[in-house]
């Protein structure tokens, strides 16, 4: 029996796997930021809506119960960067959540921008 003359084919799906698997470990990576950049978004726009929220609907409300309710919405790794403002408008409070979006896993490090939450709710009649 003659042999093909290209050779012997074992090993090349090894060879062809060890090739690709830095660039599926570069996907998976993209995929993970993807998923934080997503995250922080959520968590920013949770924080700002509780914030709003108890400082209109709670005894005595105001300023420093949206912060402390904004900040007490945000797991630990993303409170350390975050900044929260909270301002009375028109007939409403409107609560801002700036957060850092991290690199790889919270507490490693985040990128240079911030993600903004904004929500504002009527303020409520007391009688």
């Amino acid at each position: 029996m003659r042999r093909p003359l290209g050779g012997d084919d074992r090993g090349q799906v090894s060879v062809e796997f060890m090739g690709l698997l830095p660039l599926i470990l570069l996907v998976l990576v993209l995929l993970w930021q993807c998923v934080l950049i997503g995250y922080t978004y959520s968590l920013a726009a949770h924080a700002a809506d509780r914030g709003a929220r108890a400082a209109t609907a709670t005894e005595g409300g105001g300023e420093g119960a949206c912060r402390s309710a904004a900040e007490g919405e945000l797991p630990s790794a993303w409170r350390a960067g975050a900044t929260t403002s909270c301002v009375p408008e028109a007939g409403l409070w409107k609560a801002t959540v700036d957060l850092g979006v991290p690199v790889l896993f919270p507490g490693a490090g985040a990128f240079p921008g911030k993600v903004t939450g904004t929500a504002g709710v009527a303020k409520e009649a007391r009688g």
